[in-house]
């Protein structure tokens, strides 16, 4: 993993963290399905456009068709929308450490449904993000948070699993902005369709609204999303996903500086035992290839 690799998977974590407390912002303001549909189509606008005056086209491979279907649906659509729904009632340092275990999700799933044999360090590391989870959701279930919105958050994160499964079918091939323009609009054509019969269209604007939606849809929306694919086209989905151990540590911190989330004892404790079993996961994949 060379120098520029690393700077981009640093990039990727920090605007990928900060994401939860920019949303968490929004839906107080205004509807959140109707925001993410306004938010990914014009992100897919500008990806487009982007990626046209590039001279990339839209005549994709049927990898990559396949790949950018099932990341516009599971990605924008199920993971973003359910977590934007869960975040009127949550904070956003709680849906930040919810996501975090996605890499041990994908390790989990690989390990059931494709017979992936997992070296003992991985099967510690599941282990030791599952009771970093546990520390920091049980000390919030006692503080009273909704559970009900917890389990959006972990409906959601399967599904970014699956959207992560999908990721290199999609990365291959060329086009990459036309690639990520064309999945932001299949995740703003779904949350559309639910948001006009789901939602009452009431927004309470202000410029920090204006200014949060602009930087959630030009930031983690386009281009952390553009830095992921790239960053997995050039080092593979596994080393790339590594630099999600920093994302609990992340999203907590950027919560705490901006919205002044708590953030207590249980919280620091979980917070290192996830970053650790999710690099430990990552990398005893590394040292079998």
């Amino acid at each position: 993993m060379n120098l520029r690799a690393i700077l981009m998977g640093l990039a990727f974590a920090l605007m990928w963290s900060s994401a939860f407390s920019a949303a968490r912002t929004i839906v107080a303001e205004a509807p959140p399905l109707g925001s993410l549909a306004f938010r990914f189509f014009l992100s897919g606008t500008i990806g487009v456009v982007l990626a046209r005056m590039l001279g990339q086209s839209w005549h994709l491979t049927r990898e990559q068709w396949r790949g950018t279907i099932i990341f516009g649906l599971c990605q924008n659509a199920l993971y973003l929308g359910l977590n934007f729904i869960a975040m009127q009632k949550v904070g956003a340092s709680v849906a930040a450490i919810v996501a975090s275990v996605m890499p041990l999700m994908v390790a989990f799933a690989g390990w059931v449904f494709y017979r992936e044999r997992l070296q003992p360090i991985a099967v510690v590391g599941l282990l030791a993000g599952t009771l970093g989870v546990t520390l920091i959701m049980g000390a919030r279930i006692n503080a009273g948070v909704d559970i009900p919105s917890v389990i959006l958050c972990f409906i959601a994160v399967i599904a970014l699993t699956v959207a992560t499964l999908a990721v290199r079918g999609a990365s291959g091939g060329g086009n990459l902005l036309m690639v990520v323009g064309l999945q932001m609009f299949v995740g703003a054509g779904v949350l559309a369709v639910a948001s006009f019969f789901l939602e009452t269209h009431e927004v309470n604007f202000s410029w920090k609204l204006a200014w949060v939606f602009a930087y959630i849809t030009l930031v983690p929306g386009l281009l952390a999303t553009w830095v992921w694919f790239e960053l997995v086209s050039q080092i593979g989905a596994v080393k790339a996903a590594t630099f999600h151990f920093l994302n609990p540590f992340l999203g907590v911190a950027i919560a705490a500086v901006l919205l002044g989330e708590e953030m207590g004892l249980l919280d620091v404790v979980g917070i290192v035992i996830i970053m650790a079993g999710i690099l430990a996961v990552q990398l005893s994949k590394q040292s079998t290839r």
